[in-house]
């Protein structure tokens, strides 16, 4: 459609308003825009009164802000484990940013342009343009704000509903909702008070809409009238709006995008440390003071949206723990502080507190719920200073005491003497090599399930067959070996995590060797990512030992053809700190297919994979649950796992996990439907099968 004096096509923006009503919108406006500068001051002031963060969370600002955006403008973690949300968000997103936009280059085209030039730069066809794009892309964020009410009150999705849920979250939706099908409203009105001039056909949502107010009755005279009211009505809500974007919970709308800016890109792979001059009775969170600048930002990115919740498995199991209440009830703490509330404890075993000491024991450590948010929270960092806190008033349940002094005695958590931690040896046909005495390529830190308990001693000793049959040049510190101290710090016994460091250290440090690989993904996760942070010298490699044997297989060095256990079916269970923690998917599963087994994947899996429950202490403790998240997993295993034949093994590749899963066999009812095999015994039945052998002695060790 060609249109007459194209050139002066446009709309008149002030339409029905009066200079004075013109005036008394710029006043108001300017009024918001103070109102909204200083509700953000306030916060960045009271931000700035909080702690000093560990680590450096404003390096390479513009690299960090590039990355932000990216993540924010393709929404990939709203995507994430829910495409329904990923869609919703979008349209809301791009929607509002567009009517953002929208709005200043009207503000630019009156308040700037044409003071300056003497004309307008919003006719012909930028005014088509323009008018095309803003109908378009509203229309997108009223469906996307529609989805949400959708979701919030058609559907009332459980996990956008909870202890903190409040009259907040419904009038900002609401308030979206208003402001998106006002928009058009006003637009219908005003282009059947100018009776529908064709250009108009453009803002097509408008035009549309016009057409229904006309059919209706709506005549010229009768839209003049209504548009003046309609139109302080929308200009209103929108400027109140302005204001209370810092006050209420349109503030995540700032600050989701400054938590996203300063994440730490190891968080939770790494935990801060504690200051060497800080007195015991200052560890963890004691009052609001010891939350940093970083863990006060967390607090006002959360927007309620439950994912965490959602992936959290101590929550499903049915612990006391939820993470986004966890994360507001800090929130909360801290606003009523800063109203003149009264300080409590902010952790402690029953009474007042702030949080319960239930909840913290309930936390597995997995980072389910720092991976399913999508505004970068760490709840862990949270989790950590509050197990020290309990660590040091002495709150820590029993088994978790008994568990941390056998480490500091024994250097074990099984409490057996350091002298048998080589015992696993014994039965080999073999001789280990001695790292202390001889030069290796690979130090193997073994751990201590592989070292110390049955059910797991087999998996050493089929990770050492591997290993002597390959020709790879390793060797073990025997009794120099200690604890690695990953789940040690994780339940907040920071100086016991120091001295472990130091000890492991001290007796590497007296071996020659290049590399080191671990049997637990645990010692590989603190090796990699938490060593270094407490000692600039060790900078060896680490490696998981399936990233090792996948290279022995690639390289021809087991000689196993593929075919070996052709007639299996499996499935394998991502280890949370192999997976989630290191991003390590794909080396465990070359392996296993390496044995020619047929390889079903779980419904959850990679980094949506579900914890076996036994990290952040998990393995010490015994929790009353509906179910245990072992015996969850294996009931996914039989029941969700589509494959061609039945599933006959679940395979690990964590003594953890391997402990976890043999107990969940017992209490779920599961021991006459599958076998759960560590990756290491499978490649060994591979060897034997290719070798013609059987019966070992390399396979899995019923637990007793």
């Amino acid at each position: 459609m060609v249109f007459a004096a194209q050139a002066e096509v446009t709309r008149e923006t002030f339409w029905t308003i009066s200079p004075v009503g013109e005036a008394l919108f710029y006043g108001l406006a300017v009024i918001a825009s103070l109102v909204f500068l200083y509700g953000v001051y306030e916060r960045v002031v009271r931000y700035a009164r909080g702690g000093p963060d560990p680590f450096d969370r404003l390096s390479d600002l513009p690299g960090r802000t590039a990355q932000a955006t990216k993540e924010v403008f393709t929404n990939e973690k709203q995507f994430d484990r829910d495409f329904y949300a990923g869609v919703m968000h979008s349209f809301i997103l791009w929607g509002f940013l567009t009517l953002l936009i929208g709005t200043g280059i009207i503000a630019i085209d009156i308040d700037i342009w044409r003071r300056v030039t003497g004309s307008s730069f919003f006719v012909g066809d930028f005014y088509l343009s323009y008018s095309f794009v803003m109908d378009l892309m509203g229309l997108l964020f009223v469906v996307g704000v529609g989805m949400a009410i959708w979701r919030r009150y058609g559907v009332r999705h459980p996990r956008l509903w909870g202890k903190h849920t409040s009259f907040e979250d419904d009038a900002f939706v609401w308030t979206l909702f208003l402001l998106g099908v006002g928009g058009y409203v006003i637009e219908a009105i005003r282009i059947v008070g100018t009776e529908f001039p064709d250009f108009e056909t453009v803002s097509f949502v408008g035009y549309f809409l016009a057409l229904v107010f006309q059919t209706a009755g709506m005549n010229a005279e009768m839209a003049q009238t209504l548009y003046w009211f309609g139109w302080w009505s929308h200009a209103l809500l929108a400027l109140a709006f302005v204001a209370a974007v810092p006050y209420a919970k349109p503030l995540h709308m700032l600050t989701s995008f400054a938590n996203v800016v300063t994440a730490d890109e190891k968080a939770g792979l790494r935990l801060p440390k504690v200051p060497a001059d800080t007195p015991p009775d200052e560890i963890g969170y004691v009052s609001e003071d010891d939350f940093s600048w970083k863990a006060l930002l967390d607090y006002d990115a959360c927007t309620k949206c439950g994912r965490c919740s959602d992936a959290c498995p101590a929550k499903a199991s049915g612990r006391n723990l939820d993470p986004r209440d966890v994360i507001l009830d800090l929130k909360t703490y801290r606003d009523s502080l800063d109203a003149g509330g009264e300080s409590v404890d902010i952790v402690a075993d029953g009474g007042t507190s702030v949080i319960d000491a239930e909840s913290m024991e309930s936390c597995m450590a997995c980072m389910a719920c720092m991976d399913a948010c999508p505004v970068d929270i760490e709840h862990l960092t949270h989790f950590t200073e509050m197990n020290r806190r309990l660590t040091e008033t002495g709150q820590q349940q029993e088994p978790v005491q008994e568990a941390m002094m056998n480490i500091f005695q024994n250097g074990n958590a099984f409490g057996d003497p350091q002298r048998k931690r080589p015992d696993w040896t014994d039965d080999l046909d073999f001789e280990v090599p001695d790292a202390r005495e001889e030069s290796v390529e690979f130090l193997w830190y073994v751990g201590d399930y592989p070292s110390y308990d049955e059910r797991n001693r087999a998996v050493a000793r089929s990770l050492a067959r591997i290993l002597e049959e390959s020709g790879v040049s390793y060797g073990i510190l025997y009794e120099d070996e200690q604890h690695d101290g990953n789940d040690v710090r994780r339940v907040g016994e920071e100086g016991l995590y120091e001295m472990l460091v130091e000890d492991n250290i001290d007796a590497m440090d007296d071996c020659d060797f290049e590399k080191i690989v671990c049997t637990d993904p645990h010692s590989y996760n603190t090796f990699k990512n938490e060593y270094p942070e407490m000692d600039e010298s060790f900078d060896y490699p680490v490696y998981h030992y399936t990233q090792l044997v996948e290279t022995l297989v690639n390289d021809g060095r087991l000689g196993l053809s593929g075919t070996e256990l052709s007639a299996q079916t499996v499935t394998y269970h991502d280890p949370c700190h192999l997976g989630r923690y290191n991003g390590e998917y794909e080396a465990p599963r070359e392996v296993i297919r390496a044995t020619g087994v047929e390889l079903a994947e779980m419904p959850r899996n990679r980094d949506d994979s579900f914890c076996c429950g036994g990290g952040g202490g998990g393995l010490w403790l015994d929790h009353e649950e509906e179910s245990k998240p072992s015996e969850e997993r294996l009931r996914e295993a039989l029941e969700d796992t589509e494959s061609t034949g039945a599933v006959e093994r679940f395979v690990v590749a964590c003594p953890m996990c391997a402990t976890m899963y043999e107990d969940g066999r017992k209490t779920g009812g599961y021991e006459e439907d599958l076998d759960v095999i560590d990756i290491s015994e499978l490649i060994v039945e591979a060897l034997d099968e290719k070798a013609g052998v059987t019966g070992t002695g390399t396979t899995p060790a019923s637990a007793d």
